[in-house]
């Protein structure tokens, strides 16, 4: 499966995508793979062959394999934040007593090292996956001395996204911190569940499609 992210075709790629992330991370569970995984991924960051496309849905994020993989790592380390943490400890599932989330929690300075690399990357959507990336990796108190060198980026590089969820993102992680947010824009309706950023798909019609939703309501 992680040979497969770098294979020549770009089919045998996105299967390969779809798996580590519906195989060793499946609806934001931490298996023992997760950690090992992780590490693969931040090692082949670097190689030429993750500027290849993948297949993309109307789901998709836009950006090549590095973008997706620079991805993966945020959605991992989402799962470890600090919030995370205590939402779970609530629930009586601390992350401490869970050996693949301390596992992961174990790797975050290696993971942001490997993120925060391409966070000037000359590709938009690998920069804007990157600076995504690093945002959760903060939490953890070996790598937050970073937090005041992202702040700029998100501001200028998140917070201008064309994506609204990278704009939401920026918001959110700039108040965390308590930095100023003061001119971004986020979702102007965060109640409208249709996503005024994906092109609506005119082969499948269905009632209130020409109001502008691009997809069908949730009900």
């Amino acid at each position: 499966m992680l040979v497969a992210l770098l294979d020549a075709n770009q089919a045998v790629r996105t299967k390969a995508l779809d798996d580590i992330h519906h195989v060793v991370h499946h609806q934001n569970t931490l298996y023992e793979a997760t950690a090992p995984t992780a590490l693969y991924v931040a090692a082949i960051l670097s190689d030429p062959r993750t500027t290849c496309s993948v297949d993309k849905d109307r789901w998709s994020f836009p950006g090549n394999m590095r973008a997706e993989l620079l991805g993966w790592i945020d959605s991992v380390a989402n799962d470890v934040t600090d919030a995370a943490y205590i939402i779970d400890s609530e629930h009586g599932f601390p992350l401490d007593d869970y050996p693949p989330a301390v596992a992961v929690r174990d790797i975050r300075p290696l993971l942001f090292s490997a993120a925060f690399a391409y966070t000037d990357d000359s590709d938009r959507h690998v920069r804007e996956a990157a600076i995504a990336a690093c945002i959760p990796l903060l939490d953890d108190p070996r790598v937050r001395h970073h937090q005041a060198a992202l702040v700029p980026l998100i501001r200028q590089i998140l917070g201008t996204s064309e994506l609204w969820q990278y704009r939401e993102r920026a918001i959110d992680a700039l108040d965390a911190w308590g930095e100023d947010a003061t001119g971004l824009e986020g979702q102007r309706d965060p109640f409208w569940f249709c996503s005024t950023d994906l092109v609506p798909d005119h082969r499948t019609r269905y009632p209130g499609a020409d109001a502008g939703c691009s997809e069908e309501p949730p009900f």
